[in-house]
């Protein structure tokens, strides 16, 4: 029986949260169907991680959806759940976080937003990345989801008429109803603050991947743990995110020999391009050069002195929500004309969105997280066509230049045992 409900509001945040309770042993899957069946699920499902796709809906739609998902869970029996927030602040944090409130009938709900392995952190209500305020970040600047302001009571405020009570780890415990936003900056931080809440107050409750390893815990949610399998090679890379963190690491491995495709702005920006036979031709030939070199990145960002695809965009009459959504769907269509074509290796998406597209293009509604191979980067796997392939996802804007080179390299060798610290077992289990 579903033991926890985890609602993200994107595909990778999904992962990099259920992955928490995977690596734990907990029997975690994670899908895309708010309607999920909770009467039908596997008798040993433990966690189940919903992707609601609410980041880019409008406030009102994203607090339906998410009222409706928790509502469900509750009458099912579902006896915990975690709204679960992107580690920047982006989406609609508060309208969803007033849903979960709503739809359990409750008074108060305790947020802790910080994410401390990656440099996330809240400090005196105000979260930080890296030092800067989130708004001042890289995520200020996002094109299509910029966060406009750096304190979390002010991100809530925009869109949720509760009350907002600031709380540092320790705090005794106020009788002020509303949202319960803790300060953490350190893991201690958090897990002082599990330990405060305990097991019964952590049943409902919100925060980004950061907290969940805490609440794993506190809910004593184990099973055998999982081993990694050999990976196969080519490793085969498909960008969908601006983000300047995913576009170092792209630079660093084009640089150290991986070969690097862009897409121009008609092919990811119109529809009839993917129906060409100059399409066709260009498929293949990723297909190749991923087989005879070992690894290849497809990138959708535009290439420096090249083509603007948001002049093209204008001149098209598409505005930034059509850019974002039809780049998404044309990488989703070519990574399944690439598995149709017969690419076997390891595949990596960067961008929930991107990751998304690919699952409804070849037509998969439920992944199953396998491990974490460093800090917000998760193994994962679907079954297409009759066969298993695995997928590294990753939000864009976690992790070292060196990522995707490293990424390639242990793949190239066929055991993905280490990176970054973080080891892997060397066999997979019955359950991979």
């Amino acid at each position: 029986m579903v033991k926890l409900l985890i609602i993200a509001d994107d595909f990778t945040g999904a992962l990099d949260t259920g992955v928490q309770f995977a690596a734990r042993g907990a029997a975690t899957s994670v899908i895309t169907d708010p309607a999920f069946d909770f009467a039908g699920a596997d008798d040993g499902l433990q966690v189940l991680v919903m992707d609601a796709e609410t980041r880019h809906l409008r406030p009102e739609q994203a607090y339906s959806v998410v009222r409706k998902a928790a509502e469900h869970a509750l009458a099912a029996g579902v006896c915990c759940i975690y709204k679960k927030t992107d580690s920047a602040l982006r989406g609609n944090i508060g309208a969803e976080l007033t849903a979960v409130v709503d739809a359990a009938g409750t008074d108060r709900l305790p947020f802790i937003p910080a994410f401390p392995k990656m440099n996330r952190i809240t400090r005196d209500g105000v979260h930080l990345i890296d030092g800067v305020p989130v708004a001042q970040s890289v995520f200020g600047q996002d094109p299509f989801d910029p966060v406009r302001h750096s304190r979390v009571s002010d991100v809530l405020r925009e869109q949720s008429p509760l009350t907002v009570v600031q709380r540092h780890p320790g705090d005794p415990d106020s009788d002020f109803p509303g949202i319960q936003v803790f300060d953490a900056a350190s893991e201690e931080d958090l897990q002082q603050i599990g330990r405060q809440l305990g097991p019964s107050g952590v049943r409902l409750c919100a925060g980004c991947a950061g907290f969940a390893s805490v609440l794993a815990n506190l809910l004593a949610l184990s099973g055998p743990s999982p081993r990694v399998p050999d990976l196969p090679s080519p490793f085969f890379v498909v960008c969908g995110s601006v983000n300047p963190v995913t576009c170092r690491q792209l630079d660093y491995a084009e640089q150290a020999g991986v070969p690097r495709f862009r897409l121009l702005p008609e092919e990811k920006l119109l529809p009839e391009w993917l129906e060409s036979g100059a399409c066709a031709g260009k498929v293949e030939h990723w297909r190749k050069t991923a087989m005879q070199e070992g690894a290849c990145i497809l990138d959708s960002n535009d290439p420096p002195g090249g083509p603007d695809a948001r002049a093209f965009a204008a001149g098209h009459g598409l505005d930034l929500q059509q850019v974002r959504v039809q780049i998404s769907c044309t990488l989703g269509q070519l990574v399944r004309r690439l598995l149709d074509d017969g690419l076997e290796g390891t595949l990596m998406c960067t961008g929930g969105d991107t990751l998304m597209a690919l699952m409804r293009a070849v037509g998969v509604t439920e992944l199953t997280p396998v491990c974490e191979l460093d800090t917000g980067v998760v193994l994962t796997y679907f079954a297409y066509q009759g066969k298993r392939h695995f997928i590294i996802t990753k939000s864009g804007g976690f992790g070292k230049p060196d990522l995707l080179y490293t990424l390639a390299k242990l793949t190239k060798s066929g055991a993905m045992q280490k990176l970054d610290g973080f080891v892997c077992n060397e066999k997979p289990s019955e359950r991979v």
